[in-house]
């Protein structure tokens, strides 16, 4: 039987005469910060001095003993790299085994009987992208850093959230593997639900050693415990299993049903010798799948070009965020923060979670814990921003990653759509590469050619779109909102958030707003700084292009700008940052099924970063992640504008399964809470579908009014609409009273705050972590009306005292 033995220990790495102690998995930077050899880059304005690392070559060795390659139980020994960031020479006792030039996949190497001092020789990813960069020449980038010419994360070479740490190491786990005749190289297991029966068509390719090129074999497949099992001889290198499960439990989304999982094994033996003889096993193979269709809808009709998922036949409003790396070291996310960072983003309401391409191709731990919670992962190949060229060595780069990775994914249940690149076709129309390029290839060949047909060949079952904005054709604009994806950056970019109303996009599949990370998180990454929006750490880890100026200009068109006072200033971005993506996502559900989807641009960061992150580079959940809670519920109620001189309009939204029979209460208020007009609607929304009705004219605040609103409330749900801006609302000044309860008993760090309102209290917020760095609290921004109490949940907190408890309140104050 196939034995594998783990080498990630015993690696060293050469720094000028010295050698550290290396952690495989790992990188040169987490190396050097662990031996105490360079600053935390996170911290205060570290990063540049750091740039170093990525500029010149390193060496990871260790010693390879003969005990390990040779013996007569075996007859290969392949070395496996499950990871090589990213231009690497692996020698072993001096002589070449091969060379790399791609993070992004797998390698293997046949060292039976070698042994010896074994070296793995990493170039400058700079050195490398400039030897590629003179054979295919120039090509355009948004960003001034070469990441188009190197099959690397391209987000280490920075962006607009990101800090420049250009990384090199063996990020992924390496090892042995030894074996005999033959071994299971590829397994494609095809999962297919037809008429309530699930089908499972295995296509599996062996490799064979010297001596088992003739040796009759067999492969034997099982799914579940007996359900249904498959048996066939192997001549040659490949095979085929097909097995069948009646009435198979079905995989859906979150929120749409149960995540059965199912366990598919294989077993590769050699047949028996002679009478009697038992089979010997050589190798053996398991995932978990899950059975489901989906499909991708992208019909025309009046509205133009649709863009709908759909699964298990059922039409879905996808609910997602944009993922990219949780950290911009790779190695050191764990499964364990991934499954608690995927938690919270399913714990917010969300179904899908787009991998943007910019980053990598995540760890198997990722999809595992995306089959379990229900997520569906829209997976991108990794080219991002930029024109990327076509010409050897690249190409042939592309290709064997691409199918690397297409077989390694496609067991997982969750994956539901490959997606070509990242708006590198709405770049080559749009900015300005098409003159620039003169015929010089581009990546289109790529997202149009090579990657369909890869996808088509490998991984029929799912649906592939050429890139993230996509019309679909040329025949439009690559980035028109009435046809298939759309990214919205014009209205952070440029406009008010109250814009995202001017349109109905098929499907948004970027759009968001900044804020910065939470108070904890910028007292830690920028420690003894006096906190300023302009302060020497605050402008270091503000990467966007006029990022704070957009913040600002985002801030006053609401809000009178404060001066001089950050705390206010910190919380007024972060309700901004919430109203924004609110805004736009309560328009657009209310406007399902012509617009199928949202996703929000992002949900984690990889350092602490004023960004459009939900949940910081600390892992500390931003008010928006709470409205996100809010907008991505089953159940929405939301007040959107009129059209023209009409009044508000009442939506109603139910994702849920069931039809929803709401009760809900209007009432014109004015700004004093003193109530003008009150009218209650019983409203029967169908399943998966939205309720619009114009309100009633005497319920309407007058247009203009700034002493007048308008609240919609239905269970605990409550929508509020102003007619006028924020600074122009002639609104009280904030009155409540704050009790502080502990339920577990005093000292526990666990309270519950009680606040009570006497006035109008717009967008209330308990900033938790100025309680304590690990404090959190269970609610995110509320409107109260007068008299109403408020209960909130705190949990870790060290300063529980009811100065401290007030200081952290906040909420909207009169212009």
């Amino acid at each position: 039987m196939k034995e594998v033995l783990s080498l990630t220990e015993g690696w060293s790495l050469s720094y000028s005469d010295n050698l550290l102690h290396a952690q495989v998995p790992g990188c040169v930077h987490t190396d050097l910060l662990a031996a105490g050899l360079i600053p935390d880059p996170f911290l205060g304005v570290n990063e540049p001095a750091v740039a170093w690392v990525g500029q010149r070559a390193w060496t990871y060795a260790r010693d390879l003993p003969a005990s390990d390659t040779t013996g007569e139980e075996h007859e290969r020994t392949d070395l496996v790299f499950d990871g090589l960031d990213t231009a690497a020479t692996i020698t072993l006792d001096g002589r070449e085994l091969g060379r790399t030039r791609n993070m992004h996949r797998r390698y293997r190497f046949d060292v039976t009987g070698r042994h010896g001092r074994l070296e793995v020789d990493f170039a400058s990813a700079y050195d490398e992208a400039a030897s590629v960069r003179a054979l295919t020449g120039e090509r355009p980038n948004v960003y001034p850093e070469p990441f188009q010419y190197i099959r690397k994360m391209a987000c280490s070479f920075g962006w607009d959230w990101g800090p420049t740490l250009v990384t090199a190491g063996i990020w992924r786990p390496v090892r042995l593997e030894r074996w005999s005749t033959a071994r299971l190289a590829d397994v494609r297991p095809l999962v297919t639900v037809h008429d309530g029966t699930g089908r499972v068509e295995v296509r599996i390719e062996i490799e064979r050693t010297a001596q088992g090129t003739a040796r009759p074999l067999t492969v034997r497949a099982a799914v579940g415990d007996g359900l249904a099992e498959a048996r066939g001889v192997v001549e040659g290198r490949h095979a085929v299993l097909t097995m069948e499960v009646p009435d198979a439990a079905l995989w859906w989304p979150r929120g749409y049903g149960d995540q059965p999982l199912y366990d598919l094994k294989l077993e590769l033996t050699e047949e028996a010798a002679g009478p009697g003889a038992e089979e010997r096993p050589l190798d053996s193979w398991h995932r978990r799948i899950g059975f489901r269709t989906v499909e991708l809808d992208r019909s025309a009709d009046e509205r133009g070009t649709g863009f709908t998922l759909v699964v298990n036949g059922v039409r879905i409003f996808a609910r997602g965020v944009n993922w990219i790396p949780d950290d911009v070291f790779p190695s050191r996310v764990t499964p364990e923060r991934y499954r608690t960072r995927l938690r919270q983003t399913a714990d917010a309401g969300v179904d899908l979670v787009r991998i943007w391409g910019g980053g990598i191709y995540e760890d198997d731990a990722f999809y595992d814990a995306c089959d379990e919670m229900g997520l569906m992962v829209w997976q991108d190949f990794l080219f991002a921003c930029a024109a990327y060229p076509e010409e050897q060595p690249l190409r042939a780069e592309v290709e064997a990653e691409a199918r690397d990775n297409v077989v390694r994914l496609m067991p997982h249940p969750s994956l539901v759509l490959w997606n070509g690149n990242n708006e590198n076709l709405w770049g080559f129309r749009d900015w300005d590469w098409e003159p620039e390029l003169r015929g010089d290839s581009w990546g289109g060949g790529y997202y149009l050619d090579l990657l369909p047909r890869i996808v088509a060949e490998l991984d029929p079952t799912r649906p592939y779109t050429a890139g993230s904005p996509w019309s679909g054709s040329w025949e439009h604009h690559p980035n028109d909102p009435a046809h298939g994806t759309y990214h919205s950056w014009e209205v952070w970019n440029r406009r008010d958030y109250t814009e995202y109303r001017d349109s109905v996009p098929r499907f948004v599949a970027e759009f968001g707003w900044q804020a910065p990370p939470a108070m904890a998180t910028l007292r830690r990454a920028l420690p003894g700084e006096r906190l300023a929006p302009d302060s020497p750490g605050m402008l270091h880890h503000q990467k966007a292009e006029d990022g704070n100026g957009k913040l600002n200009r985002g801030v006053a068109r609401h809000f009178a700008l404060p001066e001089d006072d950050f705390d206010r200033w910190h919380y007024l971005t972060q309700v901004v940052q919430a109203r924004a993506i609110a805004t736009g996502i309560e328009h657009w559900r209310s406007h399902w099924p012509v617009c199928a989807g949202t996703i929000v641009w992002q949900i984690n960061d990889c350092w602490p970063v004023s960004s459009w992150a939900a949940i910081d580079g600390d892992g500390r959940l931003k008010p928006l992640y709470h409205e996100l809670r809010r907008v991505y519920a089953d159940r929405l109620l939301t007040l959107q504008p009129g059209d023209g001189d009409g009044g508000p309009v009442l939506a109603v939204v139910n994702q849920s399964a069931e039809p929803w029979q709401a009760r809900v209460t209007l009432r014109r208020l004015r700004a004093d809470g003193t109530e003008v007009a009150e009218h209650v609607i019983d409203v029967t929304v169908a399943a998966r579908a939205v309720h619009r009705r114009t309100v009633p004219q005497d319920l309407a605040p007058a247009q203009g009014s700034a002493k007048e609103f308008l609240v919609a409330d239905s269970e605990d749900l409550r929508s509020v609409h102003l007619p006028v801006t924020d600074r122009e609302f002639t609104y009280p000044v904030p009155h409540y009273d704050v009790a502080v309860e502990s339920p577990m008993g005093a000292g526990t760090g666990n309270v519950e705050v009680v606040v009570t309102a006497h006035t109008l209290v717009r967008d209330l917020l308990l900033q938790a972590d100025r309680l304590g760095p690990d404090a959190v609290c269970d609610t995110g921004l509320r409107t109260l009306l007068p008299g109403e109490q408020l209960r909130l949940r705190v949990t870790g907190a060290t300063d529980t005292g009811a100065n401290a408890v007030r200081a952290a309140l906040f909420c909207v104050e009169p212009a």
